[in-house]
């Protein structure tokens, strides 16, 4: 059985670009506007309930057992056994909100094995 290489189309790579920024813009949003905008920070301890806040709670608690991390770096081995557009979107977004919400290492890692699962021998030839 021959093994054809995985590539993306044009239409894929929009894809793609579109998802990571919207996750790396939500993640930036979370982060400079929720967990360290001392003034919504201390609105939220406080006991306001708003989205906002649940979303900083979640996000807070998310990031502090690196699940951002542990996550992306599992959905990359994944992609780099089985490449697929769907293993690398889950790994781009999550990768995307490890790297912005303080899980660095594991997230880095992870965009490390996400490269390396478009690294497939070349074909032979003639």
């Amino acid at each position: 059985m021959k093994k054809i290489p995985f590539r993306l189309t044009p239409y894929q790579v929009q894809f793609l670009l579109v998802v990571g920024f919207v996750t790396v813009g939500y993640a930036l949003y979370l982060r400079y506007l929720a967990v360290e905008f001392s003034t919504q920070a201390l609105a939220c301890d406080a006991g306001l309930q708003s989205m906002l806040c649940k979303a900083r709670a979640l996000a807070t608690s998310l990031f502090k057992n690196s699940v951002f991390g542990i996550v992306a770096l599992v959905i990359a081995a994944l992609h780099l056994m089985r490449p697929s557009i769907v293993l690398l979107t889950g790994g781009l977004i999550a990768a995307g909100l490890g790297i912005v919400l303080y899980n660095v290492a594991l997230s880095g890692i992870a965009i490390g094995l996400l490269i390396l699962g478009f690294a497939r021998p070349a074909p032979a030839t003639a």
